[in-house]
Formats: structure tokens, sequence, C-alpha cells
């Protein structure tokens, strides 16, 4: 079985998340020959009356990823910079086609777009989007982002988004930007199969991760998998805690058939602690 290759996501969110974290993390990744750093989006944290964070989600708010992977650029110059993912949605296609664009010219070509349709009902109230968008209206938003990528002039007329005939760039490096689409469900799984992108999965245990993967391999997927992993969020991010993990999340994600996998530091380190965790991340991989 091929080894998956090694990501590491950023610490965009924590009591340490910022400059000097995302640059530290940035480029011993790049030192150690991680194959990709990524950040993912979450737009709000919610905080009302009897709300419950069943999910997991971090306790602080997080950095805009694009942001966050443009910074990372500057400090680097060969890792590949992901999105793991951000919601789509939220903002309009030719918005965020720019955005990821800008960033893969300025990087030299190293972006992949992690996208999902996203699921927090507090985000689509507070982003203005009726959740109903999901689906066919994600699909359409993937169509139209991928025009803006493609030759000038750009035109769109779909059932939902239309981008009049115009110029519109800058266009990525390569011609276009590796699209993945982060899913759940069964149908938004083998949707990333059926539209030709890669298909991210977010790690809730292993035999669950590898239905997943099993799903969008029997609808056609051929892009890459990849696996958000998160390491103790609480742990001390020593050897004695982490190879163990990573050595055995290795194994198991070459199992279930992933190409790549994105471990999560814990975020209370601060940032030298958290290189020296991410030292430990590629000596148990190796």
């Amino acid at each position: 079985m091929p080894v998956p290759r090694l990501g590491v996501n950023l610490p965009t969110f924590g009591p340490h998340a910022g400059p000097v974290a995302v640059a530290a993390v940035a480029e011993a990744a790049e030192r150690l020959g991680f194959h990709a750093v990524s950040a993912t989006e979450r737009l709000l944290l919610p905080a009302g009356p009897g709300w419950r964070n069943e999910a997991g989600l971090p306790e602080s708010p997080v950095l805009d990823p694009v942001e966050a992977l443009t910074w990372a650029a500057a400090r680097t110059s060969r890792v590949r910079l992901a999105t793991g993912v951000v919601d789509a949605l939220f903002q309009a296609p030719i918005v965020l086609a720019r955005r990821l664009a800008t960033l893969d010219v300025l990087s030299g070509g190293r972006v992949d777009a992690g996208l999902g349709q996203g699921w927090l009902p507090e985000e689509f109230t507070a982003a203005g989007m009726p959740p109903s968008r999901r689906g066919a209206g994600f699909e359409d938003y993937l169509a139209a982002l991928r025009a803006c990528w493609g030759p000038d002039p750009v035109e769109h007329d779909g059932p939902v988004y239309r981008i009049p005939r115009s110029l519109v760039g800058p266009k990525p490096v390569a011609g276009t930007i590796p699209l993945a689409i982060g899913a759940v469900a069964r149908p938004a799984v083998e949707r990333a199969a059926r539209l030709g992108a890669g298909f991210v999965a977010g790690l809730r245990d292993w035999d669950t991760t590898a239905a997943e993967v099993g799903w969008y391999r029997a609808a056609g997927g051929r892009g890459p998998v990849s696996v958000r992993v998160n390491l103790d969020r609480d742990g001390t991010g020593d050897a004695d805690s982490v190879r163990p993990v990573v050595a055995a999340g290795m194994a198991r994600a070459a199992e279930v058939g992933a190409d790549e996998v994105h471990w999560g530091i814990p975020d209370g380190l601060p940032p030298d602690r958290q290189v020296a965790a991410l030292e430990h991340v590629a000596a148990a991989a190796a």
C-alpha cells in the first residue's frame, strides 16, 4: 500500500493563533518535507442559549483560511497550500475564485482548493444564505467557479449563479486549481466523484472513513483523498503521546486508500512546542 503524503493543519485557532505560530508551523512543515499545509474555515462559533458543542468545534474564533495561507505562502517556497475546507456558499463564486487565484499566483501555483457546502445553521443565517442552496446550487457554484478560472471572456448562465460576459482575473498559474470536496453524507461524497473533484474526509472513526472513501471510489472518484486527523486537542505534543497515534493513523489511512493525511497539532501549545510536535509527526510517519 502506498504511504499517504503528509500534511499539517496550520494553527489558525486557539490561544496562540497568529502570525508567529502560522509562520513557524509552515516553515517547519517545509523543512521536514511535508507535502502540504492546510487551513479550515469557521465563520462563527454559536453562543446562544442552550448551545452544546457536540461537533467538537474550536473554542475560539478562527483566522480566515485564505489569508492565513497567504501568510504561510510568503514564508515558504515549495509546500502546497490547501483549504481544508472553505464553506463556499457564504461568498459569491467570482469572489472566491479571484481570492484563490490570487493566492495561487502569489505562491507560484501551489494552491489546492478544498470546498464544502457548510452545515452550521447559525453560519447560514449570518451569511444570509438559505441552507436550500446546497446540493444543486452547490454544483452550479462549482461550475461558475471553474468558469472564472477558464479562458476569457468568462460567461456563466446557470440556474442559480450568473456571470455576464466579462474578463475575470487573475488566472491560476496552471490554468485551473485542483478541487476537492469535503463531505459526510453519501450523496455529497458521490457528488465529489461525479464532478471530477477530490474528496476531503474529516476523521470521526476509521471504519466510517473507510466507508466514505469506498462510496467515493465506487462512484468513480479518481481524485486524491485527503483525511483530516486531529491529535489530542489537550495533548502535550511530546514524542510518547504523538508517535504511536501518528504511526497507527498513517497505517489505517493507507488501508482505507487515503492519498494524504493532514494532522492537527494541539492548539493549546505555544509555537515552539507545536513545531516539536510536528517533528514527532514526521518521525513517526517515516
